[in-house]
This record gives structure tokens, C-alpha cells and sequence, in this order.
């Protein structure tokens, strides 16, 4: 299986992976405080907020790589998750396309020259 075939799920303080052509709960993280979840597929990892907490999960498996209590920045859920890795495959296979559009035209016109 791979991280294409899965989509991602956070409710009632649960992270889960659903099989994206079946539904099917392909895994559960129950291990996390209650409450609203916030994901961010971060590349390799799966970075979820719930009541305060920050948790790292492998996307493939559930497992808790790392946790942050963040103590002191108070609970509830954040108002956004951001990272460079955080983008949808779209977004990265448009800015490629555009990239190699670029590349292309910079070496027509070297050519031309």
C-alpha cells in the first residue's frame, strides 16, 4: 500500500487512515487528547493538533513518532498547520510543470540566440 492509496481522518480526538477506494479503516490512533483534530500530511509525516497537543504520525501506520504538550500556548484547535511538505501533490505537480515550462523556454531562447 501506498500513501496515495490513503485518505486521512480526524474526529473526536481519533487520527485514522481510510483505504481512499474502499473506505475501509486501513488504521486507528486513539493514543491523543479528545477533542477536535487538526491534520497536516507533512511529506512523510502526519501532523495532528487536538486540545493543545501536537502529535507526528507515520501516515502509514498511526504510530506516534513524537508529541509536543506545547504548555503554555493554551488549547483548542489551531487556526492553521503549515509546512513547505504540507502541499497537495496538485499544487507540487503544477509548480514542477511550471518550473520545467520555464527551463524549457530559458533554453529556446538560448538556442535562438
Amino acid at each position: 500500500m501506498y500513501i496515495d492509496d490513503l485518505v486521512f481522518v480526524g474526529l473526536n480526538g481519533y487520527a485514522l487512515a481510510l483505504h481512499r477506494e474502499t473506505g475501509e479503516i486501513v488504521w486507528s490512533n486513539d493514543q491523543m487528547h479528545s477533542g477536535y483534530v487538526t491534520l497536516l500530511l507533512d511529506g512523510d509525516r502526519l501532523i495532528v493538533s487536538t486540545n493543545g497537543y501536537i502529535y507526528c504520525l507515520d501516515p502509514m501506520t498511526g504510530q506516534i513518532l513524537w508529541h509536543n504538550p506545547l504548555k503554555g500556548y493554551g488549547m483548542g484547535a489551531p487556526t492553521s498547520l503549515v509546512s513547505i511538505r504540507g502541499q497537495s501533490m496538485q499544487e507540487v505537480t503544477m509548480q514542477a510543470a511550471a518550473a520545467q515550462a520555464q527551463t524549457q523556454a530559458a533554453s529556446t531562447s538560448s538556442a535562438s540566440s
